[in-house]
């Protein structure tokens, strides 16, 4: 369940001394970013500030993450555990979150098999700005003042180059193919608003309804 201001009361605080640790994780790649740890005025900080809000140990203070490096965490949710004594946050980071450079605490290697396929709604992201932005230049904001007929033509065409190269071409070539494909499929997404989440959760119902 979603944490507001109000449930900070009923979280098992006294456990650990008054600390409850906060598992941080990419609200969109699902990237396991970093552990820190929070007091209750540290947990209702991030509520409000809407940006991650810790409680440092070391300098027995709260510690807003970035406040020197500019490479905040900005909240999209909180959540508890079953016992009340651990959070999870879920954050979008601005900037790398390690103090080394890298993306997360544990370095830039992705560690579970979704992180290797989150780039496609890094994409997607990208997609929609594409669209809401149409910046000069950009083949995307291209392809969306083509519109959607020719989106789709496109769709067509790389859908066929997939099909004649995994016949007559080497791997990597097919490689090249499907993410032309699968780029311009989610460009037809876009063009009709629906998000790739929806894809997903049709997959996924198909897959429950052969159980």
């Amino acid at each position: 369940m979603t944490l507001t201001s109000h449930d900070i009361s009923r979280l098992d605080f006294a456990k650990g001394g008054g600390l409850l640790p906060a598992i941080v994780q990419h609200a969109d790649t699902g990237a396991v970013l970093m552990l820190g740890f929070m007091n209750a005025d540290a947990l209702r900080a991030t509520l409000d500030r809407r940006r991650v809000v810790f409680f440092s140990r070391s300098k027995q203070r709260l510690w807003e993450k970035g406040e020197t490096s500019g490479n905040h965490l900005d909240l999209a949710d909180v959540r508890a555990d079953c016992d009340a004594d651990t959070l999870l946050i879920t954050a979008r980071p601005q900037g790398p979150v390690c103090h080394t450079g890298t993306q997360t605490c544990f370095g830039d290697e992705p560690v579970a098999a979704a992180e290797r396929l989150a780039f496609l709604v890094t994409l997607e992201r990208l997609i929609e700005q594409r669209f809401a932005e149409r910046p000069d230049g950009s083949y995307t904001a291209r392809l969306f003042a083509q519109g959607p007929k020719r989106i789709a033509q496109k769709v067509g065409e790389e859908g066929l180059e997939v099909a004649l190269a995994a016949v007559a071409e080497e791997s990597d070539k097919v490689v090249a193919e499907a993410a032309d494909l699968l780029f311009h499929l989610l460009v037809l997404l876009k063009s009709r608003d629906i998000p790739l989440a929806g894809v997903v959760a049709e997959l996924k119902a198909r897959h429950a309804a052969k159980r």
